[in-house]
């Protein structure tokens, strides 16, 4: 449980315990509205936060991407593709296939690893070099590819990977 005090005219009013459930159901809508469409994609942290949020309970594995425009808003989060607990099959046709239908200019990849363990492995980095370069063909940029298990997170661009 946790406990929030309420402030009413700079007094505390009210103390109740939430559930983590609660407190869970809360950062959510707080994330959610963050992250709505048009929502610029200039935090690293917070691209972080959104996406530790929503990968962080799943016992298997997804691959995703935010797709942006040309500004690096946001126009949709999307799940491409889900798998086993250990591994997801990634088609590089497919993500183009829809950067095209969304427009988009930029994208950012992210998946999850339910061992826990964020550490890229040597097919993560292979498939990121497949789409990065599938994508610039068609003028699209990844920006970003980020492993999520639990709160841990792995970013391509800061290992200069991308």
């Amino acid at each position: 449980m946790s406990v929030f005090e309420t402030k009413q005219n700079g007094k505390y009013a009210s103390t109740r315990q939430f559930s983590a459930d609660e407190v869970v159901a809360f950062a959510m809508e707080i994330v959610a509205q963050r992250f709505q469409r048009g929502a610029c994609m200039s935090s690293p942290d917070a691209t972080r936060q959104y996406l530790a949020l929503q990968l962080a309970e799943r016992d298997r594995e997804i691959f995703g991407a935010l797709f942006l425009d040309s500004q690096h808003r946001l126009i949709c989060d999307e799940v491409l593709f889900k798998g086993s607990i250990d591994a997801t099959a990634v088609y590089p046709r497919i993500v183009v296939q829809r950067a095209l239908q969304l427009n988009a200019a930029a994208l950012i990849l992210y998946h999850n690893h339910p061992s826990g363990e964020p550490e890229p492995s040597v097919a993560d980095r292979h498939i990121t070099t497949q789409l990065t370069e599938s994508l610039k063909l068609i003028d699209v940029r990844v920006i970003d590819h980020l492993v999520v298990a639990g709160t841990a997170t792995v970013s391509f661009a800061e290992r200069s990977w991308l």
